[in-house]
C-alpha cells in the first residue's frame, strides 16, 4: 500500500468525526438498568404489589382502589380496540356490570426506563362484561409512572385477546 499525504486538518477532522461518532454512540446505547441495583429491586417490588392490588381492585370492583392506582390522564386500550379514560373505566367499576370470577397471571415481565415502569404479562381471565364473555387468554401492557410525589401510578393499559391458532382459519 502506498503512502498517502493527508492534509493535517482533514486527519484532525476525521478524527474529531470519529471521537464524536463514538461519544454518540455510547450516549445511545440503551443502559442496562437505568438505575441502582437496589433501587430496581425495590421498585420491582412495588410494582409487583401495585399489579396485586389491581387484580385485587377488579376482582373486589373497588371503585376507591383502582382510583389510587390510575393517573389523572390514564387511557386504555380495550381487547375490543376502545378507548377508556380514568372515568369510564371507575364508571364501569361503579356500573357493576364486570364480573370477573378468576385472574391469573403467568409471564409477567417488568422493565424500568428512568422513573417509567413497562409490565408486560398473560392473563386467564374467566368472566363477563354486561353480556360479552371475557373469558381467555390474553397479553397485556400496563405503564406506570413514578408522580412528582413519587408514587407510581398508572397511565396506559392495553390488552389483546390470544386467539387459538384455529380461529384464524
Amino acid at each position: 500500500m502506498a503512502d498517502v499525504n493527508i492534509p493535517r486538518s482533514v486527519r484532525w477532522i476525521g478524527a474529531a468525526a470519529l471521537a464524536w461518532a463514538s461519544v454518540l454512540g455510547a450516549a445511545a446505547a440503551p443502559q442496562p438498568h437505568g438505575m441502582p441495583r437496589a433501587e430496581r429491586h425495590e421498585s420491582r417490588h412495588e410494582i409487583d404489589q401495585l399489579e396485586q392490588t389491581w387484580r385485587d381492585a377488579v376482582m373486589n370492583r373497588s371503585v376507591s382502589a383502582m382510583e389510587n392506582l390510575l393517573a389523572d390522564d390514564y387511557i386504555a386500550i380495550t381487547p375490543n380496540g376502545t378507548l377508556q379514560s380514568k372515568e369510564q373505566t371507575l364508571a364501569n367499576l361503579r356500573a357493576g356490570t364486570l364480573h370477573i370470577k378468576s385472574l391469573d397471571f403467568s409471564d409477567r415481565k417488568v422493565r424500568f426506563y428512568g422513573q417509567t415502569a413497562l409490565v408486560t404479562s398473560r392473563a386467564e381471565v374467566t368472566g363477563t362484561n354486561g353480556e360479552t364473555t371475557l373469558s381467555g387468554s390474553y397479553r397485556y401492557t400496563r405503564v406506570y409512572i413514578r408522580n412528582s410525589q413519587g408514587k407510581w401510578k398508572i397511565v396506559s393499559f392495553e390488552a389483546s385477546r390470544i386467539r387459538d391458532t384455529d380461529e384464524h382459519k
